[in-house]
């Protein structure tokens, strides 16, 4: 941290250190604090491609029902829907290196367990109210990533009109590869998104299929919730979410990014 004048709160914390620097906005670095923990806490980086730095993760964002035959899948009718969010926890980051096949642990509680391949954006920039057109300049890279569900516990927690993270926030939740600059990439607003199970074809649509665009989600985001260097957004999912078993091997493609595989175990 070269210049903590400027820094909140918020914007301090270290996590992994047994200390937290702590230095209020206009404060002088005479006056700020050492904050001790009573135990070091992990932080969560996603590698970045091309680079020996990390991209260290402060939220999880994901939209629901982002493709009109997902929508439809889910029973919902995407013509009169707005966006709707929900959150991760950090550690169900699961990072997936490219060319490598890695296991990922079937989760206790379900017997129900789906794959959803999506378009990850990793933002390096933040606010409020972003106008769509100025939300792509947050964007620092993207990866592909998994949003892994455990259905049955979502249907159910759904069907008893009760909070569903349960069904979508847990160990391993969200496997992901590494971070591409943006820079390198460009935007990812069309191009082929595809996921296989055993080597059949499950998922496939096209990123311009998207009923929200990122940057429409990046706006819409920051509307309910200021928004900050360090937040990642999964972006969605197409048609065709299904269950997978101990021994399957999940396959995701989009053009730009290297593959991402992993087996159930």
């Amino acid at each position: 941290m070269k210049d903590n004048k400027n820094v909140n709160r918020r914007d301090a914390i270290k996590l992994g250190l047994g200390a937290t620097i702590l230095g209020a906005a206009g404060m002088s670095q005479a006056h700020e604090k050492v904050m001790k923990t009573p135990f070091p806490l992990e932080q969560v980086f996603i590698p970045i491609a091309g680079s020996d730095q990390e991209f260290p993760v402060r939220r999880i964002y994901c939209i629901g029902r982002n493709y009109a035959a997902h929508a439809r899948e889910m029973g919902s009718d995407p013509t009169r829907e707005p966006p709707f969010f929900f959150q991760k926890p950090t550690d169900a980051i699961q990072f997936v290196a490219p060319n490598k096949l890695v296991d990922h642990p079937y989760p206790s509680l379900t017997k129900n367990y789906h794959y959803e391949v999506e378009l990850v954006a990793a933002l390096n920039k933040g606010g409020k109210n972003i106008p769509v057109d100025k939300a792509l300049d947050l964007v620092y890279g993207y990866a592909l990533g998994l949003d892994m569900t455990r259905r049955d516990l979502q249907r159910f927690m759904g069907d008893q009109k009760k909070p569903w993270e349960i069904g979508k926030s847990f160990d391993h939740s969200a496997p992901i590869g590494p971070i591409f600059l943006v820079g390198k990439t460009g935007h990812f607003t069309q191009g082929n998104i595809e996921l296989s199970v055993n080597g059949v074809v499950k998922q496939k649509a096209d990123l311009s299929q998207m009923i929200w665009s990122v940057a429409e989600q990046i706006s819409k985001l920051s509307e309910a919730n200021e928004l900050f260097p360090g937040d990642i957004i999964y972006s969605g999912t197409p048609e065709n979410v299904g269950p997978v078993v101990k021994g399957d091997v999940i396959r995701c493609q989009i053009n730009g990014l290297p593959d991402l595989s992993i087996k159930i175990v």
